[in-house]
């Protein structure tokens, strides 16, 4: 995929600018294919995530959005629609019959193309930097395709940009790339169905315990947006994701 908007603002508008302000460093981005389809496989730390990332990655990356962001009708509508298309990102195709197939759909566009296709496994924003349990989605896709799965570790963006804040703070920013994962070989070392969901729940498990290593923050089994809830409700942490 080459977009001339998505090449201006990572080259013109804002990666110069977040270059100096936040000094981004990067490890292992060697692992990324210089061409053909992989999965990209990241934990969430901050809004900024998408920005930081691509801004390293040497290819442009296709993230899945919400529909809306690409329907509302209007003059904003037109402009949302046109910067979220600008900055590589692709709606998920609400045609299929539920979400888990729009996803499945709209991914294999992407990688159809030979495009790289990010995602984050948990959904949401972690609440306290740590990684949380991931939804089984990236599973089902990279055991439905065969894609590699290439762990990417966000470091520090979250000191950069904490949640509600709109401005990024001078903090460094880092990228850690992990060994790309073969899912199909992954479920097979361990005689794994490739098309059982229990398969596609252990290897996001998996995926995720990666991604925790790599970003060096602990894991926590349970879904980041139970917590927030309970969180919002006034009710604590849920047991097991206490701090």
């Amino acid at each position: 995929m080459r977009n001339k908007w998505y090449w201006a603002f990572k080259n013109v508008f804002f990666g110069p600018a977040l270059r100096l302000w936040n000094r981004p460093w990067s490890e292992g981005m060697d692992r990324i294919p210089k061409t053909g389809s992989a999965i990209l496989a990241s934990n969430h730390q901050a809004v900024m995530d998408s920005f930081y990332f691509p801004l390293l990655c040497p290819r442009q990356i296709t993230f899945l959005a919400k529909s809306e962001y690409f329907t509302t009708p209007g003059f904003v509508g037109g402009i949302q629609k046109w910067f979220f298309t600008s900055v590589g990102q692709t709606p998920i195709d609400r045609t299929a019959k539920s979400a888990s197939d729009g996803m499945m759909v709209s991914a294999r566009r992407v990688l159809d193309a030979g495009d790289l296709w990010g995602i984050y496994p948990e959904g949401t924003r972690s609440p306290d930097g740590r990684v949380y349990r991931g939804r089984t989605g990236m599973a089902r896709v990279a055991m439905d395709t065969g894609e590699q799965v290439i762990p990417i570790a966000m470091i520090n963006s979250r000191k950069a940009n904490p949640i509600g804040t709109w401005i990024p703070r001078p903090v460094k920013v880092g990228v850690r790339v992990g060994d790309p994962i073969d899912p199909r070989a992954w479920a097979a070392e361990r005689g794994l169905d490739p098309h059982d969901h229990a398969t596609a729940r252990e290897f996001t498990d998996y995926v995720m315990r990666t991604l925790a290593d790599l970003a060096g923050k602990p894991y926590v089994d349970v879904y980041a947006s139970d917590v927030k809830k309970s969180l919002a409700a006034g009710e604590g942490y849920l047991p097991g994701a206490e701090l």
